[in-house]
């Protein structure tokens, strides 16, 4: 359990707590009788800074990407799967050639 993780807890019980204030406030103007013209500013207060904790977390406890080229060493394939009868090799894929002499520009 990382520090990104810790901090998502963080933003996500400050959230919870954001909303259950919201729901009391609203009943609190439900017995005075007022209208409700939007929420408190503690409460907008609290919103804000739990949705940077959360977005904080969302990218940092996923860790490190790994490399999606194909001549990258992390994407080799180290072992077949235990049940080959569903893999398939007789499909569309065989009337493109093997080489491809395209380049990006």
């Amino acid at each position: 359990m990382g520090a990104g993780f810790l901090v998502g807890v963080i933003g996500v019980l400050i959230l919870s707590h954001a909303a259950y204030s919201t729901v009391q406030y609203r009943a609190l103007l439900k017995i005075t009788e007022e209208e409700f013209s939007g929420p408190p500013i503690n409460v907008v207060m609290e919103l804000i800074v739990s949705l940077v904790l959360c977005l904080w977390a969302a990218l940092a406890a996923p860790g490190k990407f790994k490399s999606i080229h194909p001549q990258s060493e992390e994407n080799r394939v180290v072992a077949l799967p235990a049940n080959l009868d569903f893999m398939i090799f007789n499909h569309r894929g065989k009337i493109f050639p093997l080489e491809a002499d395209l380049k990006l520009k």
